[in-house]
């Protein structure tokens, strides 16, 4: 079980899961990765800062004209972890 976590990479404080993100870490991705806010377990971020405080969630039904969510900052406790 040691050598499983010692290949996974360090998570990052700013991560987002739009490839064209400066923020995006592919190799981040390739393991299952959890995100607590204000200590509930949330599986809609889009993307979080630890340090600052935030998560980004998608607005259910908005869209914008290229087709992307919409999505809002939320504030609080942020804590990710690999599952």
């Amino acid at each position: 079980m040691t050598d499983a976590t010692a290949n996974k990479p360090a998570i990052p404080d700013h991560l987002s899961v739009d490839p064209r993100s400066p923020f995006h870490d592919a190799a981040v991705f390739e393991h299952d990765i959890g995100i607590r806010f204000n200590d509930k377990e949330r599986n809609d971020v889009e993307e979080y800062c630890i340090s600052e405080g935030w998560i980004k969630v998608p607005v259910p039904k908005k869209f914008d004209r290229k087709g992307n969510a919409l999505t809002i900052k939320l504030k609080g406790r942020v804590e990710a972890f690999y599952k």
